[in-house]
């Protein structure tokens, strides 16, 4: 009879602290695209949180380098001679790009993973559109829209105003109709389909433009065919959270949960991926992916005290949740059982509080409430951990343990 492998939390917490860098931080120089796809993905709604999520993984990486990754300046160019000026370089292409993933919502993704999220995205089923059938796209005029997007986007920056009007002079007046209410107002019916534009690759979020946002096409690439890239995205996953069961899987993407257990079922009879026992409950990883950290050594991976901002990939991704949100974490630090609302403290490797930072000028305030009584080494580590929060907002932090007062996500 094969026996099927025990895993308990604290060792799958030790493996995903390790290929997470948060039991150790990524070396000096380390690619942030490379930290981004261990994550895989970084939850970027709020951008300064993307770019705490990053900088809190590697060693000397601050905002500055997440928004260079993301938007390259012009190269250098090559010396002229006195007859020819030098024409100018062209930017390098970007090894992170900012677009709609996971749940619809805005991530980072480095660039050389869109072949893979670009097709395994789209494949997931959707419910009907709660749009009114006068209101909403046919199928045929979505993918008018989508390919106007990307048409409009190629090589340039453009506000959502601009790129509406080209959205329109490419596709009829049809898909300028304000019919879609948002926020007291009405949006055209082409913006039903921007987050599918981002989710196919033909959008991406340049840099602000003053306060307003700009678009852009991210770099062409060919998608991987749908099936496979699903495939391969559920091992992904089962790489930096397994052991995780196909509802774990269907709960970060938001995506149907038979439509889950159909991507695992079919992984399993190719023997890509394995059952085992995880706290007692059927769950799987990647086939042969068995080894997980015992004794010291996984207690030495999650000991300590560590921040994580709102929506880290970590906190959102890392089931089962009530193991990793245990007793007054679960009621103090979720919203409503959802995760990610709080920037969350971790106490060897659980959470055990909440924090907020607050920004003025070049300096920020970083407070921190803890839910039990930290001893005089994690109060230390705790203050290295506000000073690299400065460090990554490129901002001199000043820690606070106390209240915090302000409500989720604010």
């Amino acid at each position: 009879m094969t026996r099927t492998t025990e895993i308990t939390w604290a060792a799958a917490s030790a493996r995903r602290f390790e290929r997470q860098f948060l039991a150790m931080s990524a070396r000096t120089g380390t690619p942030v695209a490379d930290v981004a796809a261990t994550m895989p993905g970084v939850h970027a709604q709020v951008l300064s949180a993307a770019e705490l999520s990053v900088g809190l993984r590697a060693d000397g990486v601050t905002r500055a380098d997440v928004r260079s990754a993301l938007w390259p300046t012009a190269s250098p160019a090559a010396p002229a001679s006195p007859a020819t000026p030098a024409a100018p370089a062209a930017p390098p292409p970007p090894s992170l790009v900012k677009t709609h993933g996971p749940r619809g919502t805005v991530h980072l993704l480095p660039t050389p993973d869109l072949p893979m999220w670009c097709a395994a995205l789209p494949a997931i089923p959707t419910g009907a559109s709660a749009f009114p059938a006068d209101v909403r796209l046919t199928g045929e005029r979505a993918e008018q829209v989508v390919s106007a997007i990307g048409d409009a986007l190629e090589g340039t920056f453009l506000t959502i105003d601009e790129l509406g009007e080209e959205v329109v002079a490419r596709t009829g007046p049809w898909a300028g109709d304000l019919v879609m209410p948002a926020f007291q107002t009405m949006w055209p019916r082409w913006r039903q389909v921007l987050h599918r534009a981002g989710q196919c690759g033909a959008l991406s979020f340049g840099p602000n433009r003053g306060r307003k946002v700009t678009y852009t096409r991210p770099p062409h690439f060919t998608p991987l065919p749908p099936e496979e890239a699903s495939r391969l995205l559920v091992r992904r996953y089962l790489h930096a959270y397994g052991p995780a069961t196909p509802q774990h899987f269907a709960r970060w993407l938001a995506a149907p949960p038979g439509w889950a257990r159909s991507r695992y079922a079919e992984l399993a009879a190719a023997g890509d991926i394995e059952e085992v026992r995880f706290e007692g409950t059927p769950a799987w990883v990647v086939a042969g992916d068995t080894d997980f950290p015992a004794g010291q050594e996984r207690d030495e991976l999650t000991r300590g005290v560590r921040l994580l901002p709102y929506f880290d990939a970590y906190v959102i991704a890392a089931q089962p949740r009530e193991l990793l949100f245990p007793g007054a974490a679960y009621q103090r630090a979720l919203a409503g059982g959802q995760a990610g609302n709080f920037p969350v403290l971790l106490v060897d490797g659980v959470v055990a509080g909440v924090w907020h930072q607050r920004r003025r000028g070049r300096r920020t305030t970083v407070t921190v409430e803890p839910l039990g009584r930290l001893t005089a080494r994690q109060e230390r580590e705790l203050a290295a951990c506000a000073e690299r929060v400065g460090d990554v907002l490129e901002a001199a932090a000043e820690l606070v343990i106390g209240e915090v007062t302000v409500g989720a996500h604010a």
